[in-house]
């Protein structure tokens, strides 16, 4: 009777420890693949941050590109008006020579200033290397343009004001001349197309420094 007794209960206590082993190898199972999928997620995001990276610099490069083909165009059409203004102002409507170098000079300063911003952003390399870095260079950029509103503006309302006392003078002070409105007109088109310009890279420079504080964020 005791024989038997001890047969069954060391029945019993081989068939506990066997559950107890199956449960342990099927925790360790189970843990292993929770890690493996853990290591397979992580990797999945850190690729799709490397992915997203990739995108905001290159949307922010496309950004920069816009704006430094822009300064080109504006510098090229500032140098034109150094020849344009003295057929235009001099030969053709007949103004003073000295009203188109005063007008040829405030040009080639406005080149100048397009340039000198220019600089600062004109690096093909620029989104690729230290954001941090090119985040200065931006906001600095941004600074600048809209400063120039401080002296551009005034000089703007200046000029006109003068070239309109110029056509006035030539033309006896008759109003309904059309050289007279046609200035004008041209001048506050001129003025709102270039106001807008202004604002809509002072955005897009804003949109930039944005990106680059998203993807600078987490290492702060």
């Amino acid at each position: 009777m005791n024989v038997s007794n001890k047969r069954e209960q060391n029945e019993f206590t081989h068939s506990a420890e066997s559950e107890k082993g199956a449960t342990k190898v099927n925790e360790n199972f189970d843990f292993e693949n929770m890690r493996q999928q853990m290591t397979t997620l992580k990797n999945k995001l850190n690729q799709q941050e490397i992915i997203s990276d990739r995108l905001m610099r290159r949307s922010m490069k496309n950004e920069v590109n816009t704006i430094t083909r822009r300064y080109y165009i504006i510098m090229v059409l500032g140098l034109f008006m150094v020849p344009y203004g003295y057929w235009c102002f001099v030969k053709l409507s007949g103004l003073s020579p000295f009203f188109w170098i005063v007008t040829s000079i405030f040009m080639l300063i406005c080149v100048g200033a397009t340039f000198y911003t220019l600089h600062k952003i004109n690096d093909p390399n620029l989104m690729n290397s230290n954001l941090v870095e090119a985040r200065k260079k931006v906001a600095s950029a941004k600074k600048f343009e809209a400063n120039w509103l401080f002296f551009g503006i005034p000089a703007v309302v200046v000029w006109l004001g003068w070239f309109l006392y110029e056509v006035y003078q030539l033309h006896g002070g008759a109003l309904d001349n059309g050289f007279f409105w046609g200035g004008c007109i041209g001048g506050i088109i001129g003025a709102i197309c270039g106001l807008s310009l202004n604002f809509k890279t002072q955005r897009q420079y804003q949109d930039i420094i944005d990106q680059i504080e998203d993807l600078t964020a987490d290492e702060k």
